[in-house]
Formats: structure tokens, sequence, C-alpha cells
């Protein structure tokens, strides 16, 4: 047994093309997950909440991982089911993407149509994790920048489901970044604590001086603790480029995404999926871009 993950950890790391496949194909189950991730995690933080409140009300309590029937639910239980007519799924009705494609986007039980998310999920997380392998090859940052990528898939979506960035998700980055600067695979840890604290406080302090002008609250802390994320695994130099690429992407699709749905300009968009976009391009460009960007100025 030793000899075989040897002689895999060797191939990995001498053929290319072998450890892309890995890569894809491990991704494309970390994908099926993050979409459970994406879907319990808001309810089980939903009900901690609740729970909270009860505790400060001086109400009765109920167990925090059980639903209103008794059951326990978290990210492991109950087993994978028919959101619709609650039948356990069959483990190759779990299979990423290929299940999806097998039933035709139906559920395998009562027939009703499967979201096409749940398939473009995993592709996803399939396609950033092997561009990132492919870019930084069989190294630790590799490693890194993809399970990072993963984090960024699931605060993504549900920050579109719930206007939510959950502190168990972007916290743990916060200091995956600082501990990756001390284990030399980023940068200096000098480096990546001035720019997770410029990080933090870049957005913060346009939070506080919008609140101070408008009475309003422009975003979540969760988009202050986002962006430490890339300030710690890139420095402060890439701040400003994350803040201006997140900024333009984000107004011209919330436009067009307000006006396709007819709604005004005071309806709440989500940010924390530009800050993603934009970090995740950051981290694999951002060099680049810094040099296009300085280039242009001397022109």
């Amino acid at each position: 047994m030793l000899e075989l993950f040897t002689n895999t950890l060797t191939l990995l790391q001498t053929n290319l093309a072998f450890y892309v496949a890995t890569v894809g194909l491990v991704s494309l189950c970390i994908g099926s997950f993050l979409n459970v991730v994406i879907y319990r995690l808001p309810i089980q933080l939903q009900r901690e909440w609740q729970t909270e409140c009860k505790l400060l009300l001086a109400e009765h309590l109920t167990d925090t991982n059980e639903d209103d029937n008794g059951t326990t639910f978290n990210l492991a239980f109950p087993n994978s089911h028919c959101p619709k007519c609650q039948a356990s799924l069959k483990w190759w009705h779990n299979i990423p993407l290929v299940s999806w494609l097998l039933l035709k986007g139906r559920r395998g039980f009562c027939q009703t149509s499967i979201s096409i998310r749940y398939p473009l999920i995993e592709t996803l997380t399939a396609t950033l994790s092997v561009l990132v392998a492919w870019y930084f090859g069989p190294t630790e940052k590799a490693l890194l920048y993809i399970v990072i990528s993963w984090a960024l898939i699931a605060l993504t979506f549900i920050d579109i489901d719930h206007m939510l960035l959950p502190d168990q998700i972007t916290l743990p980055l916060v200091w995956a970044a600082l501990l990756a600067s001390t284990l030399n695979i980023t940068i200096e840890p000098q480096q990546a604590i001035i720019g997770a604290a410029i990080g933090y406080l870049s957005l913060w302090s346009v939070f506080w001086l919008f609140k101070l002008l408008t009475g309003k609250e422009g975003m979540g802390y969760g988009d202050f603790k986002l962006m430490a994320v890339f300030g710690g695994l890139l420095g402060w130099e890439y701040i400003l480029q994350i803040v201006l690429l997140s900024s333009v992407v984000g107004a011209f699709i919330g436009s067009v995404q307000l006006a396709v749905q007819g709604k005004n300009t005071a309806t709440p968009i989500p940010f924390g999926p530009y800050i993603a976009a934009a970090g995740w391009i950051a981290m694999l460009f951002g060099p680049q871009i810094q040099s296009w960007y300085f280039g242009m100025l001397q022109l």
C-alpha cells in the first residue's frame, strides 16, 4: 500500500496530464459536496441563530442540529434524498455530473426536474481546479489555490442565495492565507499581515463612509473578511486591482440583472461573488494585470 501511494505521488509530480486529470476528477466530487454545503450550511446557521435568540429570550430550547421533526440535520446527515418526495438516493444518483446526464435532468424517483445549477457547480469546480493545477503545476501553491477556489465557489452561491458570507468559511481562509505565508508558499509573513489588514480596512472604510453619508449599510462584514483573504494571499499591492475589477464587473452585471428582473436600484445585490471572481483572477493573473496597467500609465 505504501509503495502504491509513493508511486502515485511520484506520477502526480512527474506526469502533468495525469496530475491535471486527477485534480479534475477529485474536484468533480468536491463540487458535489459543495452543492450540499451551499444548501445546508445556511440552514444550520439560521437554526443556530434562532437558538441563540431563544436563549436570550429565555424560551424553550431545541437542539440546533435537529429539524422540526427531530431529525438530525447537518452537512453529513440526513443522507442524500430527494427534496420533493424525500426518497433516499441510490449511489448511482450521486455520481457528479454523470448522474444528471444519465437521468436526463430528472429525479430518479418522482421524475421532477433537477436544477441545472447542480451539474454546473460541479463542472465549475472541476474547471477552475484544473486551470489552477495546469497553471501552477504540482506545487504547494496549486494545492492551496485549489482549496481556496472550492471555498470561493461555496461562498459565491451562498451569497447569491442568502446575501451571506459565513464566518465558518471566510475566517479559516484568512488564517490559511496567513499560515501559508509562514510556510513560504505565498508571500512574506509581514506582507501577508499588512495585506490582510489593508484588504479588510479597504472595504470597512467604504462601508462606514457610505453609512455616515446615507445612513444605510452598503455591504456586509463578510465582504471585508473576503477581501482580507486576498490581501493575505497576494499582498496589499493587489487590493486596488481587486476592488476596481469587482466594482466594475459588479456594477455592470448588477445593472443588467436589475433591468432584466424589473427591480429598482435600491434592491440589494450581493457583492461577494464579484470579490471572489476578481480575487481568483488576481491569484492567477494578478502580476500580468499589474504590468499591463502600469504599462498603460506610462504611454
